[in-house]
């Protein structure tokens, strides 16, 4: 099957959109890992969105982790966590 110039014109133009989305993703990714703070090295964690009912304790287990590694990864004051919330959670 051949283009005609219209057709190549089309499907550059959506390897270019494809492109520009990648490339804002991964710098969306990178501001969002930039709202954390405080010298963690962030290459050992996962970036985790706490879901209605989960608590330190349930992410901690699924992650093989402890609470008190979450609650210093994210200099939190308490065990409180919020729906929605981010969090860095260590990987091993």
């Amino acid at each position: 099957m051949k283009l005609t110039r219209r057709g190549k014109n089309v499907v550059r133009g959506l390897i270019a959109t494809s492109l520009l989305v990648v490339i804002g993703a991964g710098f969306s990714a990178v501001g969002n890992a930039s709202n954390f703070s405080g010298g963690v090295d962030k290459t050992h964690y996962v970036t985790v969105v706490v879901a209605p009912g989960e608590t330190l304790w349930s992410l901690a287990s699924l992650a093989h982790t402890s609470v008190d590694a979450i609650i210093s990864a994210n200099m939190l004051t308490g065990t409180d966590v919020v729906a929605g919330q981010k969090l860095l959670v260590p990987s091993k």
